[in-house]
């Protein structure tokens, strides 16, 4: 008896040892490969923490009721998204099947047999022999894991399921930030639009002022054919800025997973570009890059692989199954559930392959080939997202410097197309200096900071001469420039 236990003692030890080396064993593939170390856990941070674009909303500063339900509409209908939310499922049910290894499997079998012998089995013919039996049993068999296989595989569809999220997050990310581009450019193209046909008004009368003074010697045929020239040029761009409408209307369609003619109706109904201009804060350019869902992706898929190349190096070591298995067997049914029919089966076993080709070393270099291959994908993502985020930082500067300076230059073409605006209207006819104000008092409210509009909402008791000749002298108009304007003596106007 005190053997038995010796014998017993002394086997619990070595699988005691087994299960601690294996342990230690299989810990390392993961981390031997990286120079750093991968996260466990992405440390929290409010500041720079990554949202999803549900949460963060951060289209939602554009004050745009159509944005927000395109958006909306996208995240809920967009094929793209809803493809990688599959594969999120698909690789959590991955996960869940490698993690059955760690359990048992549990089978149940029933069955009748019925067996003839041959009579001429022995030396001399016999009489054959006949035997019928019922069976049911329960069988069980479980593989442990000593040396880390099941433990590294279910390791390596985890990350994998990790990764399927993050990819998930970027392709939403990517989806509102395509949506909103389409949008803008959209309401982009139809204020040119607008802006295009109310220039083809202006220059049609520019075109009719200009060829006037032809007619009485004022002016050459190279003034008519200039401002023909631009006049039909902004009437020629019209139709390209049509296409470009309907473009990005379509483009809007596609990443909401609807047909164009469905979306068409609202998206033709022009509204005005929202007034957003402010410097985005980004903080740290590494915790900017570590918020991208595609650095975060790479690095779960090279924990997958690293946990892949642990589970190969894991399949040389032998392996421990416990199969074991109950039930009972019996000629006659009515003795089916009797003590003496029980049977049962105990057979701990130990399969070690020794030999099998080069499978398992060809296994082996696949996996650590594969490990590489993601570890210069790696690399080759942060550079990307490294050049991508100084691209985004530098045009959204210098895009912000470049709306100051177009509205500077805006601000001085007005400002000299006031004080050529007498060349213009110096004619016989002179209602045509009267459809020109409208226009001119919009010139002077963007060139002097809205000293039309103050100036007729404090001064109420001025009448149009007044409000003519106070914006003229704000331009900087002298004297006989405004006489001309008038059509009066420089008398009756200094008077």
């Amino acid at each position: 008896m005190c053997k038995v236990f010796f014998i017993r003692s002394r086997l619990v030890a070595s699988v005691l040892i087994l299960l601690c080396g294996g342990a230690v064993y299989a810990q390392q593939p993961a981390t031997r490969y990286l120079s750093d170390d991968i996260p466990k856990a992405w440390t929290p941070d409010t500041l720079f923490s990554q949202q999803l674009p549900p949460e963060d909303l951060w289209w939602s500063e554009f004050n745009d009721a159509c944005l927000d339900t395109l958006i909306q509409e996208a995240v809920d209908s967009n094929h793209n998204l809803l493809a990688a939310a599959d594969r999120i499922r698909m690789a959590r049910a991955a996960w869940r099947m490698e993690q059955g290894g760690f359990y048992p499997s549990v089978n149940f079998s029933a069955g009748w047999t019925k067996t003839r012998n041959s009579g001429y089995l022995g030396r001399e013919a016999a009489d054959n022999t006949y035997s019928q039996y019922a069976s049911g049993d329960l069988s069980v068999s479980w593989e442990i894991d000593l040396f880390g296989s099941i433990r590294q595989r279910a390791k390596a569809k985890k990350e994998l399921f990790r990764a399927s999220r993050d990819e998930y997050n970027g392709t939403m990310v990517s989806l509102c930030a395509q949506v909103a581009t389409a949008y803008m450019t959209l309401r982009t193209y139809q204020q040119q639009y607008i802006v295009a046909e109310s220039n083809i008004q202006s220059q049609r009368s520019i075109l009719h002022i200009t060829e006037v003074r032809y007619e009485t010697g004022l002016a050459s045929q190279l003034d008519v054919s200039q401002a023909k020239t631009v006049y039909f040029n902004t009437k020629a761009s019209l139709p390209s800025l049509e296409a470009g409408i309907e473009k990005q209307i379509n483009i809007i369609a596609i990443l909401l997973g609807k047909y164009p003619d469905e979306l068409r109706p609202m998206l033709r109904t022009t509204k005005p570009l929202p007034d957003y201009q402010r410097l985005v804060g980004i903080g740290i350019p590494m915790n900017l890059l570590r918020r991208r869902p595609d650095v975060r992706q790479a690095e779960r898929t090279v924990a997958s692989y690293a946990a892949s190349v642990g589970a190969a190096k894991s399949d040389f070591m032998p392996k421990l199954y416990l199969n074991g298995s109950i039930g009972f067997a019996s000629r006659d049914m009515d003795h089916f559930f009797n003590k003496r029919s029980m049977t049962y089966q105990l057979a701990p076993t130990v399969s070690w392959p020794l030999f099998q080709g080069t499978q398992r070393i060809q296994a082996l270099a696949s996996a650590r080939a594969q490990l590489d291959s993601g570890i210069e994908q790696y690399n080759q993502t942060v550079l990307t997202a490294v050049q991508e985020v100084e691209n985004a930082m530098n045009s959204y500067t210098h895009i912000v410097k470049q709306i100051a300076m177009l509205r500077y230059t805006q601000k001085e073409q007005s400002a000299k197309f006031i004080k050529e605006l007498n060349r213009f209207n110096i004619t016989q006819n002179n209602s045509l200096l009267t459809t020109q104000w409208d226009n001119f008092y919009k010139h002077i409210d963007l060139s002097f900071d809205n000293f039309y509009t103050l100036l007729k909402d404090n001064f109420s008791d001025l009448n149009e001469k007044e409000l003519q000749l106070c914006c003229m002298m704000v331009a900087g108009f002298k004297t006989e420039e405004i006489a001309a304007i008038w059509m009066q003596s420089i008398f009756s106007v200094t008077r």
